[in-house]
Order: C-alpha cells, then structure tokens, then sequence
C-alpha cells in the first residue's frame, strides 16, 4: 500500500540523510551538484535521481514562481535559504553554485535560461523540446558550443534499453540496408485530453504545435536509425478532430461536475481525476491539477470546478493536431513514415516496424522482432534491466531514469559521448520536425535545407 504523500516524503528525507552522513564518514569523492529551473512534473522527475543515488548527485538550489514548489524541493533536497528563488534570473546572475543546471520550465521558457546558463559555465540538461522556433534552437547550440558545456536534450526515448537495442541491431547489419520504416505513436485517449484539450499545451500560441511537443521525440528516433543519411523531403498532413462545440453532446455542461450526462462521456474529468483520486492516486495526471497542494478529494474537487482541467472538452480553446501523419525521404532510397493519433487504447506504447533488404524488424510491447529472409525464422529480443519503476511517467519510466543516469555520468567524466541525445544532431532533428509542420501548414512538399 502506497504511503501518503506527506509520509513518503519524510521517508525520503530521512533516506537522504542517512546517504549524506555515510558519505561524509567515508570521505567520498565530491557529487555531481545541480540546480532545477521548473519544478513541476519533469523536474520533480529528474530530480528523484538525487534521493535514490545520493552518493552521485545533489540538489542545491531551485527556482520555480511557486512558493509550495519550491518549498517542496527545500524540504526534500535540503536546499539552503540562499539557494530558493522565483526567478531563474537571480540564480543564473549569482557566482555559479552548481556543475549543472536542468532546465524544465515551459516549452516557451527554454531558450533564455539554457543559454545564460551555458554562457556562466553549467552543463545543462534541456527538457524537450528545445526551444519552440528553429532560431532558438540553433542559439542555444551555439551557446553550449562557445562555453564548452555539455547540453543533453529530454529525448528519453534514445535512453530506453529496448529502443537502443533497436539501434544496435541496425547497426548490426541483421536486416541489411534499411529500406523504410513505418513509425506509430498512440497518444492515449485521456492522455491528449489531459494534456492537448484542457491542458499546459492545447494552444500553439502558449506552447508550441503538438509534433513538437508530443513527438519530437518519434521524429528524432527515425532520424537515429536512418544513420548518417541525410533526409531530403518531408511532407505532412493533420487536423483538429473531434474536441470542438460542433461535436458537444445534446445536453453537456459546460463543467464536467455540472453536466448531467457526465456518465456517458468518456472524456469525463469526473472520470479521469476524481476516479483515480478515490483510487489512491495521487500520481500524474492528478498531480498536475493541483499545482499548490498535495491533490486529495477536496483539492482535486476544487480544481475541477474552477480549473481547466474540469471544462468540458467539447468547450475548450484547443488548436493542436489531434492526428498528424510525417512522411520523409532519405538519401539513398530510405523512405519514413510517421503517424501520431490522440485516439487510442494505448498511451505513448510506440509500434515499430523496420524494413530491411535481408529482414524484418519490429517493436511492439517492449519486444523486438526480428525475421531473417534468408532463414525464415524470427527471433525476439527482450531486454530486462533494474531500475526503479516508479521513476518517471507512464510510457516512459526507465527511459526518463537512464536519461539523467546517463547526464549524470556525463558530467561526472565530462566525457559527452556518454550523451546519446548531444547538441547537433538533436538540432537536426528538431530542424526536420520544423520543416514538417511548415509542409502541414503549407500544404506541400518541403525540400528539407540542413544547411541553415
């Protein structure tokens, strides 16, 4: 049975304490100590790496505007007065107190602090995505490349253990020359609601277009395993369906607990929050109604009568693609196509199938296929690896904890090879997901320019 909140975090406290006095008493080598700029869910994520191996990293300091934020960090990290600020700014202008920073405030807030950050000497670990225009993503490489500081990009799917095993058997040559790959991301049906109707990034405007947001991460692995070649075209398509007034039920309220055929709508906030609350948890999505507080019955409650989380979905001012299809050509005949759809069963389970001239590869359910032409027999691969499952989101749990695992190392030998999602060829990626929304947006093919 799951601790309460406030019980779990004392547990925390007192396990960081003890690690701390051991080290002391064994007079180990100093600690990777790092700052978080945006302590919502992506930095709460992270920064657990710090509670569960106190003996290779440190949270000294945060800023966040929200006082019961930062609090929270103080309490759990142990974070000096001095070190607790709203602006970022206060911290970035003060002599550097950290060897690195992680930078998770809202997608349209990267830019400036990852760059003051590189420019006073942090190694800086850059939510996804990097920044919501080329312009400044192209800046922010820069600034990591004049200062010599290492940048890691929130790609955490390249860190899952399958997905790079995935990697290493295309670069193992077991299905030949890559001919086409068929990429597939089921968003989830409540997850797109959360997040892309009522949500942090229902609107362009306020956020960015949702293949930057949600997929930027599928583009960049197609990017990887097409290798060295260089993508020459790219065209898209995607609409708005479905969340608009047009399709509100006969009868729906504007408010999920003011509407009285809540029950027969399967979008219901009564449903998604209230459900999962009586159920005992507390964790995401619940966790991100209640910003200020720890999210119970009555503050959840609360927040869906007066939020925007309890809106009806048929009511919003949502404005991103909720299905978008990315097809890309490669040098060399490689062909790639990408589908993203918000209205599925799984959440963000990624179906893979590579085509290869000597065989077939395919990802489904954390296991890999692979079916060789020449023996007609397929073989499957399954990679187990230890790490705390409660770390990060659903989807991605392991993926989030080897990310800053691998950071964390990084930092510790300044050695960025140990980066698998470094400055450049993130910028390139990021550069294709730009062009395929100018395709959408244009209605044409775009001849993809790597050269700016």
């Amino acid at each position: 049975m799951a601790l309460p909140p406030q019980e779990e975090q004392a547990t925390q406290i007192n396990h960081l304490d003890r690690c701390r006095s051991e080290r002391k008493a064994d007079n180990m080598s100093p600690l990777v100590r790092f700052i978080v700029v945006g302590a919502s869910c992506r930095g709460e994520i992270y920064s657990r790496y710090a509670l569960i191996h106190p003996d290779r990293a440190q949270v000294v300091g945060v800023a966040d505007p929200r006082k019961f934020a930062r609090t929270k960090f103080q309490q759990l990290y142990n974070i000096a007065d001095d070190n607790l600020y709203e602006d970022w700014r206060i911290l970035a202008e003060r002599e550097k107190c950290a060897d690195a920073v992680l930078i998770c405030t809202p997608d349209t807030l990267h830019k400036e602090p990852a760059v003051a950050f590189a420019k006073k000497g942090y190694h800086v670990l850059l939510e996804k995505p990097m920044a919501t225009t080329a312009e400044d993503c192209i800046e922010i490489v820069a600034a990591c490349s004049q200062s010599g500081v290492l940048l890691c990009v929130g790609h955490v799917l390249r860190y899952d253990p399958t997905i790079r095993k995935i990697k290493e058997l295309i670069d193992s040559g077991v299905i030949g020359d890559v001919i086409h790959i068929q990429h597939f991301e089921p968003v989830g049906f409540y997850h797109f609601a959360h997040s892309f109707v009522r949500g942090n990034w229902r609107k362009e405007a306020e956020s960015s277009f949702a293949l930057l947001a949600k997929s930027c991460h599928d583009i960049d692995l197609i990017h990887q395993w097409a290798g060295a070649r260089r993508c020459l075209k790219v065209t898209s398509f995607g609409f708005v369906s479905h969340f608009s007034q047009q399709n509100k039920p006969t009868g729906a309220a504007v408010r999920c607990l003011d509407c009285s055929i809540e029950n027969t709508c399967q979008y219901s906030a009564s449903k998604i929050y209230l459900d999962r609350v009586k159920k005992g948890h507390t964790g995401w999505p619940v966790s991100v109604l209640c910003p200020n507080s720890f999210p119970d019955i009555e503050t959840v409650t609360e927040a869906l009568r007066t939020g925007p989380y309890g809106r009806c979905v048929y009511e919003c001012d949502n404005d991103v693609c909720s299905n978008q299809v990315v097809n890309m050509e490669f040098e060399g005949g490689l062909t790639a196509a990408f589908s993203m759809v918000a209205f599925t069963e799984d959440m963000c389970k990624r179906k893979t199938t590579i085509y290869g001239s000597k065989g077939e590869l395919s990802f489904k359910d954390d296991q890999i296929r692979v079916f060789d032409f020449l023996t007609q027999k397929a073989t499957t691969h399954v990679v187990k690896v230890d790490f705390p499952m409660d770390f990060g989101l659903p989807g991605h749990a392991q993926a989030d904890y080897f990310l800053i695992d691998s950071f964390i190392s990084a930092v510790t030998n300044n050695d960025p090879s140990l980066i698998a999602s470094g400055p450049e060829e993130t910028l390139q990626s990021h550069l294709l997901v730009f062009e395929a929304e100018r395709s959408r947006l244009e209605s044409r093919v775009v001849q993809v320019n790597q050269s700016r």
